[in-house]
């Protein structure tokens, strides 16, 4: 089993930023690619952003490209997503994902965390 742990969300207004953390834990040697996915009130979850083992390979959603950074930090099995020019649109639980593969849908994913609230005010 893997155990992850998010933190870092809060209130923030538009144009700001916020920087998660997702902290891995367990058989971590089973994981080949940990992403973020977001849930806003009434809508899908939806992809954000991974993180592959393969080579360091990122991938993002066209909406938070460019405003986004995943990144990785090996030593402490812990992945970042470091968001700016936030908008209200980016309002949202965010939750971290890990899995045994490349991939950018839901179902490729095993483990996730409790996710964290971000909220954009206007």
């Amino acid at each position: 089993q893997v155990q992850l742990v998010e933190s870092g969300g809060g209130l923030v207004q538009a144009g700001g930023s916020l920087r998660l953390s997702c902290a891995a834990s367990g058989r971590t040697f089973s994981i080949y690619a940990m992403s973020w996915f977001r849930q806003a009130p009434g809508k899908e979850r939806e992809f954000v952003a991974a993180f592959y083992w393969s080579g360091g390979r990122t991938y993002y959603a066209d909406s938070v490209k460019g405003r986004f950074t995943i990144s990785r930090d090996n030593a402490k099995n812990t992945v970042y997503l470091q968001m700016n020019s936030l908008k209200p649109e980016d309002t949202a639980v965010y939750y971290c994902s890990a899995g045994p593969r490349d991939g950018s849908y839901r179902g490729e994913y095993d483990y996730w965390g409790q996710g964290t609230q971000v909220t954009v005010s206007s």
